[in-house]
């Protein structure tokens, strides 16, 4: 086993825990992974044309493409900026060879990441790059017209809720990308969100929504929330309890604050104990099943498009891999599409037959 990312790059944190693992490194290191990799497999001659040179870590049919790294926002609970440091976007030519590349490969479905997706290009201040000798800006709305062409599922995740957002709504509609956002709200209070230092505002995510459902009454909405943090009471934990209520968010995960070493937020007071923190993680998730449940069952007799990632179990256009439900029926191979006919629905997975 290879360990690589963000704790690579902090010592031997890794190699004291876990003494067994391979080789360990920092993010963004193909070189030292594949150093590794050569080092532990039987030597060989070189063959420039059969040599292990890449790897893929997901199955054949979809893949995450990282169109930007590091994040220029400073959340108090986070230590991201600190390891990788401030938006740094790929030349949009590069990652359009990229996804054209996965696509060749049978890649059916692109999972667009970055710390801060809706960000993009902001640092090369949009220049335009070209695509398949196209003009086309350095720039979020531009990057999934361009994947859009491509013919095949495109899924947004780590979406700031810039008012330009609202610009991909459309391709939504137009089946250009799928109607899947990924926003990560964190919180529904004023003052929690400005502990937090995020950029958000609750009444206006409200109508935000209430826009993007208007234009794409099919779009699913995900995002992420923390309860727990220093500070918050059990009036303000109540008004995120309500925002939940009334956004009707489709898909919904929530942490308990966890105090990670360098965060800003440690040094903040009114630090929660452990039992409260989780207690209310317990409410919101229990609040939020009844809402995913509710949300769900109007799938109930409805023939919905699923990609395959095992014989009898897919995902719709509403579920990302490993974080959101499941569509589970009978027969299906792996990578392909099938049409499932929903009989019924739990609080997160969907129960079907072959249409």
């Amino acid at each position: 086993m290879i360990v690589t990312g963000c704790l690579g790059a902090k010592g031997d944190i890794v190699q004291k825990a876990h003494p067994s693992v391979l080789a360990i490194t920092g993010p963004h290191d193909p070189v030292g992974v594949m150093k590794a990799v050569h080092r532990h497999l039987p030597p060989k001659p070189h063959n420039p044309y059969t040599d292990l040179i890449g790897v893929k870590l997901t199955p054949r049919h979809y893949a995450y493409l990282k169109i930007s790294e590091g994040c220029n926002h400073r959340c108090t609970f986070c230590i991201i900026p600190s390891m990788r440091g401030d938006l740094v976007s790929r030349p949009i030519g590069e990652v359009m060879r990229e996804a054209e590349n996965l696509v060749k490969a049978g890649v059916k479905e692109l999972l667009v990441i970055s710390q801060d997706t809706s960000a993009y290009g902001v640092d090369l201040k949009y220049r335009t790059g070209f695509s398949n000798g196209r003009p086309v800006k350095t720039q979020m709305t531009d990057l999934c017209a361009e994947l859009g062409r491509l013919g095949v599922w495109v899924r947004l995740h780590y979406v700031y809720p810039y008012p330009h957002v609202d610009e991909v709504i459309p391709l939504m509609a137009d089946g250009k990308i799928l109607p899947y956002l990924d926003v990560p709200f964190q919180h529904a209070s004023p003052r929690i969100l400005k502990l937090m230092k995020r950029p958000a505002n609750a009444e206006k995510v409200l109508d935000r929504l209430r826009a993007w459902r208007r234009i794409c009454p099919e779009i699913t909405v995900r995002s992420t929330f923390i309860v727990g943090f220093p500070g918050e009471t059990e009036a303000e934990f109540e008004e995120l309890l309500s925002f939940l209520e009334e956004a009707q968010l489709d898909r919904v995960g929530c942490f308990a604050y966890s105090p990670v070493q360098g965060a800003k937020a440690n040094e903040l007071d009114g630090a929660l104990p452990d039992q409260v923190r989780e207690e209310r993680r317990g409410r919101f998730m229990k609040a939020q099943e009844k809402i995913s449940a509710d949300r769900l069952k109007r799938k109930v007799g409805k023939t919905i498009k699923v990609i395959v990632d095992e014989p009898g179990v897919g995902r719709s256009t509403a579920d990302a891999p490993e974080i959101d439900g499941v569509v589970k029926f009978k027969g299906g191979k792996t990578g392909e599409f099938v049409n499932v006919h929903i009989d019924r629905a739990e609080a997160h997975d969907l129960h079907g037959r072959l249409a």
